[in-house]
């Protein structure tokens, strides 16, 4: 399957697509385990809450999220690939409370359920601006009032007071997508869209962020 966005990194195909948590283990030395197992921890998950995944890969964070569900909580995990969609599946087998969706996540969705909580981790960032809105009114869409919409991604910073080492990764591994995201009111952008409350928690010298916004 072609590339939607061929200049965006976000859309894992191939081997990639199929060995990714391997992948992410070795080259982050074991961090990002560490790292998503925190972040996670700060979602305020209760039991039976419904939680909306968009861009799930290959169900890592779902995994972790329903370990905070009882029986009636629930996850649903939407993501356009289906190498993807076959590892989750196969992580949950045997599990009602979980399940994969293989969709796009930058068309408009209209989901039967509604949720109390929509969770996005290093996807919105990949995306054309004018895409990302469309990411934005989903999670709204598919939120219960009062629900919360949390993403994790890239905080907004200068890419030229960059630190030299990281400013080199950062130019090397991250698409134009991202050189974009990194320059835009967060807060503003997800107000303008029917959002407030706002409340973030910061990582790895503020460059990324936690960022939660509440539907009103």
């Amino acid at each position: 399957m072609s590339k939607f966005y061929p200049e965006s990194k976000v859309e894992i195909q191939g081997l990639t697509a199929k060995y990714y948590d391997h992948i992410l283990n070795i080259f982050s030395l074991g961090f990002y385990s560490r790292f998503i197992h925190n972040v996670i921890s700060q979602l305020k998950i209760e039991q039976e809450d419904y939680i909306l995944d968009l861009g799930c890969g290959t169900g890592r964070n779902a995994q972790l999220i329903n370990c905070y569900l009882n029986e009636k909580g629930f996850v649903l995990g939407i993501d356009v690939s289906e190498r993807m969609g076959k590892t989750f599946e196969k992580r949950f087998e045997g599990y009602k409370n979980t399940k994969f969706m293989n969709q796009r996540i930058d068309l408009p969705l209209n989901l039967k359920e509604k949720f109390d909580k929509v969770f996005i981790s290093f996807v919105i960032h990949g995306f054309p601006h004018d895409i990302r809105k469309i990411i934005i009114n989903n999670a709204y869409t598919n939120l219960k009032p009062g629900g919360t919409f949390w993403i994790l991604d890239f905080n907004e910073f200068s890419l030229r007071d960059m630190p030299l080492y990281y400013r080199i990764a950062f130019l090397k591994i991250e698409c134009q997508y991202a050189f974009d995201f990194i320059t835009r009111d967060w807060k503003k952008i997800l107000e303008s869209s029917g959002f407030n409350n706002f409340s973030e928690i910061f990582y790895l010298k503020s460059y990324v962020r936690l960022l939660k916004a509440e539907k009103k």
